[in-house]
């Protein structure tokens, strides 16, 4: 049997930073880095929120209140969905080239703007059918944006983590997420029980699109003060590429296979997170006949336990590993999402509660992951590039559209129980590409290598590892014996 390089000359992988070691400085600056991400991010998600609670209110005022007038509004938010890849493709190359935070300033600037003018926009009363034309067009501008925020915040806050505490500061960016949404759930209840159905009719539809503007100026001026993180910097430095367009061909030919596991659990993240907050308001309200305070209440509720354990659990997967946590998520999604839809159709409100918690707890198990675990799958060269794409084109295929496909598969089917099932395969092609994933819990994104490939070059100089070790060989025993009896020689000759 051949040794492994690692057993006979052990090769000094990428140093692990870890919190203790930060100075005041850095450590002020992993503060500020990780709050100006959070808050565009919160912004983006506010967004979509909004749109989601409101969906019902668009459907008259935009699209008319036709028969088929909900799944025109569905569509309006699918449609963005649609152009993210191409958002992707040329935001994330862009973010690999000239640096994150200048692209990170242009996505929050878009989004906020085409938001607010959704508040403006004339009714279909007024105009007719140019309304909804508009509306499409603004959640393009949306959708293109977005293509380039999620995944540049995500990528941007885990470079500037330490290691050892990535998990607990990337978990910041969902907490940042789900804030956007239960704010938007609160202000959207909260307008509908203070000015009831007529005074939304009225136009205090409109309000919460044109808060987006404010609360965008402040994340823009948060981010004009940042600077990109050290692992990309040093990376970029060494990097031969000279265009975009190189960092998307390199991208797709030289990493494959990890693109196709960022999409698949993109697939089940994406799916579950549509579906829950922001297509469940109006599957509560049209399908199961359930009144639009209750429902906004109830999610509110299950959205602020979830701000409540996200952090912790984010922390969690520095003790514990990421691959735990995510393939219990998905475990979950499998075996429960069918008979936590039938808690939702009974018409109780304790059993819908518990609906709703069940759908929640899992989905946190996997938001608190995303910061740490999807940009640990890509080379720091290409690592935007790979997040912005691969999480793009299978949010645009499955995740995005997730509403408007459930939406019509009701409608045509008559079945309440489809969300359901639609989660549940998700859940499956999520614990597929979950069960492939190196553990990334403790490793360092520095270097031009797949964050955990490098395993076994750290157990050749001792380093203990968290969670699974990445062995692809069945090499590990070998590299520890070497790495043991290396430990034992100079104690010998002492």
């Amino acid at each position: 049997m051949t040794e492994h390089p690692a057993a006979q000359h052990p090769i000094e992988p990428p140093p692990i930073t870890r919190e203790i070691d930060l100075s005041p400085i850095q450590r002020k600056t992993v503060r500020k880095s990780v709050m100006g991400a959070m808050a565009g991010n919160a912004i983006e998600w506010f967004d979509y929120g909004i749109y989601g609670y409101l969906a019902v209110h668009l459907s008259t005022q935009i699209f008319g209140g036709s028969d088929d007038a909900i799944l025109w509004t569905l569509f309006g938010f699918a449609v963005s969905f649609l152009i993210r890849p191409i958002g992707g493709a040329v935001l994330g190359p862009l973010g690999d080239r000239i640096g994150r935070q200048k692209v990170l300033v242009f996505t929050i600037l878009m989004i906020s703007v085409a938001t607010a003018a959704i508040g403006i926009l004339p009714t279909y009363d007024q105009v007719g059918w140019l309304a909804p034309a508009l509306l499409f067009l603004l959640r393009i501008i949306q959708g293109f944006s977005a293509g380039g925020e999620y995944a540049g915040a995500a990528v941007y806050m885990a470079e500037h983590a330490p290691d050892d505490r990535r998990g607990f500061w990337g978990s910041f960016l969902e907490f940042g997420t789900l804030l956007g949404y239960s704010v938007a759930a609160i202000l959207v209840t909260g307008l509908e029980l203070v000015v009831g159905p007529e005074g939304m009719a009225e136009g205090w539809w409109r309000l919460p699109f044109l808060i987006t503007l404010p609360l965008g100026i402040v994340a823009l001026l948060m981010r004009a003060k940042l600077h990109d993180p050290e692992i990309f910097t040093e990376a970029h430095q060494h990097d031969t590429r000279t265009s975009a367009w190189q960092t998307l061909r390199d991208l797709v030919t030289q990493q494959p296979k990890q693109l196709l596991k960022i999409m698949g659990i993109t697939v089940l993240i994406n799916t579950a997170f549509y579906l829950v907050l922001t297509y469940m308001p109006t599957y509560l309200t049209t399908s199961l006949d359930m009144g639009a305070t209750q429902a906004g209440l109830m999610l509110v509720g299950v959205q602020l336990v979830m701000m409540v354990v996200i952090i912790p659990l984010g922390a969690l997967t520095d003790r514990v590993g990421r691959r735990p946590v995510l393939l219990t998520a998905a475990a979950g999604f499998t075996v429960f999402s069918i008979p936590a839809i039938m808690l939702l159709d009974t018409g109780q409100v304790a059993l819908q509660i518990l609906g709703l918690a069940i759908f929640g707890l899992f989905l946190v198990m996997l938001l608190c992951n995303i910061s740490a675990s999807l940009p640990a799958l890509f080379p720091t060269t290409v690592r935007y590039a790979g997040f912005a794409l691969g999480y793009n084109v299978a949010t645009s295929l499955l995740g995005g559209p997730a509403g408007l496909i459930n939406e019509s598969l009701i409608q045509s089917t008559g079945s309440t129980l489809v969300p359901g099932f639609y989660m549940a395969a998700a859940g499956v092609v999520g614990l597929a590409a979950i069960w492939t994933f190196n553990e990334t819990a403790g490793r360092s994104l520095r270097g031009n290598v797949v964050p955990g490939d490098d395993d076994l070059d750290r157990v050749a100089i001792g380093q203990e590892l968290i969670g699974k070790v990445h062995d692809p060989d069945g090499e590990l025993e070998q590299v520890q014996a070497a790495a043991h009896e290396g430990r034992k020689r100079p104690r010998s000759g002492a």
